[in-house]
């Protein structure tokens, strides 16, 4: 009885944790960029765009396809960044601890 109390103060001990880190995942913000940073795209911690920056340089009506292209492309390495820190972070918090294949914390 002794491990399962502990087991249950640890999991406690880690839903606050958890808790602590969406309320910061949702502060943290990364941006990616395409086209050598003619385009940046900031998202927060939960892959929300946050901010668009298209170099007006790029602003050219034959090339819109091309604008629309990059600013997914920099909206995708944004995505990729943020979701790397996370599981940076998921990492830190569970301790190596290894979860069963597709149960994921905390969403």
């Amino acid at each position: 009885m002794k491990n399962l109390s502990q087991m249950l103060k640890q999991a406690q001990e880690m839903q606050s944790k958890m808790a602590e880190m969406q309320t910061a995942l949702a502060d943290l913000e990364v941006t990616g960029q395409s086209g050598g940073g003619f385009v940046t795209v900031t998202v927060n911690g939960k892959g929300d765009v946050k901010r668009v920056k298209i170099d007006p340089k790029l602003v050219d009506p034959n090339e819109v396809t091309v604008l629309e292209d990059l600013v997914v492309a920099a909206a995708r390495d944004a995505k990729t960044k943020a979701d790397a820190q996370m599981q940076e972070q998921m990492a830190k918090l569970t301790g190596g601890l290894q979860l069963p294949p597709g149960f994921k914390l905390p969403f």
